[in-house]
This record gives structure tokens, sequence and C-alpha cells, in this order.
């Protein structure tokens, strides 16, 4: 479980254990469960503004919640530096329809 900026508890995240690492010199966020390497979020950071570029999370995890538990971290972080979002990516498109509490993020 992992709280919001509200203090409320996110249920979009199923796994305990979760870490995000984030590499602003490579663009890239990246999710881990304890030691090992899940997948990462790719951006492109603009002034306050981050295009999310692309999903990839390793095959082995596929289909088990990890890109729903990246996504949701990495907004939580970019909403508490008051980032907006530009979604290119398709995966974040559609987690955005599914989660609207994140529209008030989106640029322009």
């Amino acid at each position: 479980m992992v709280e919001n900026n509200h203090g409320t508890v996110v249920q979009k995240i199923a796994h305990q254990g979760l870490r995000l690492d984030h590499d602003s010199d490579r663009g890239r966020y990246s999710l881990w469960h304890g030691a090992t390497y899940v997948g990462f979020l790719g951006y492109q950071l603009d002034g306050d503004v981050a295009t999310l570029q692309h999903t990839i999370i390793n095959e082995e995890y596929g289909r088990r919640g990890y890109a729903r538990a990246l996504v949701t971290l990495v907004l939580e972080d970019l909403q508490k530096k008051h980032v907006k979002i530009i979604p290119e990516c398709s995966y974040v498109q559609d987690y955005l329809r599914r989660y609207p509490e994140y529209h008030e993020m989106l640029a322009g």
C-alpha cells in the first residue's frame, strides 16, 4: 500500500516491497520489486511538463499489475512536484481513462 499526498491509501498497487528509482539524467523511472528490476517508464521533461513516452515491463512480469503500479507511483511523484503530463504512451492513456483522478495533471 502506498499513501498519496492526500494521506489516503492508493489501492491501485497490489504488490508489497516496490521501489521507484528516478534517473532524471536518463528521463526514466525504474520499478524494482525488492532487488529485482521489473521495468521502467521513460519521459521527457520540458519545464514543468513531462511527456510520458513509454512504459516497459520485463516480459516475465507482464499482466501482473506492475505497469499499473509503476504508472501510479510515477504520477504520484509528478503530482507532488506539480508537474503536468502529456501521455504519449498508450498504456498511460488507458490508465488515465480508468483513473480520472489524475486528469487535472494533463497539460494544455
